[in-house]
């Protein structure tokens, strides 16, 4: 499916743990969405520390009340405790209720991985993880402009 993202304007949160993977998320989300024809102006990126810190500068952002959509962007992997599972969940849960709290979508590109093999296959490897989440941010984006209540 094509979609013209000429309208939109979509926020990006994106942290700075596990930087080489992160990164490749964000280019990978830029690049869609650039070639969907977002204008490069209407793509702001916010870094943040960590996966756990994400959620709050996604609320921050979402209270602007000018982004159609935003993308979350983490990696975290599995250590030697649950540690990472609690900021998996944690994560998740905020994002969600952050979104239904402000009637915006939140993408939530936050990869989870059991080891950093799992991790690098899915930030770097043939499966472009970032397209895809920018797919459903803009797939989002666009319904919300066309369905959506005014606030």
């Amino acid at each position: 499916m094509s979609l013209d993202g000429s309208a939109c304007r979509i926020g990006i949160v994106a942290a700075r743990y596990n930087p080489e993977l992160v990164e490749a998320l964000v280019s990978q989300v830029r690049g869609y969405l650039i070639a969907a024809r977002v204008p490069e102006q209407a793509i702001e990126v916010w870094r943040v520390p960590g996966s756990n810190e994400i959620p709050v500068a996604v609320s921050a952002m979402l209270c602007r009340g000018e982004f159609d959509a935003v993308v979350a962007l983490g990696v975290i992997i599995r250590g030697g405790t649950i540690h990472y599972e609690v900021i998996a969940q944690s994560s998740a849960i905020a994002l969600h209720d952050a979104a239904m709290t402000a009637g915006v979508p939140v993408i939530n590109g936050i990869v989870v991985a059991e080891n950093a093999q799992q991790a690098h296959d899915r930030c770097l490897g043939e499966v472009n993880r970032g397209a895809e989440f920018a797919w459903a941010a803009l797939e989002m984006a666009v319904l919300k402009r066309s369905k959506f209540p005014r606030n």
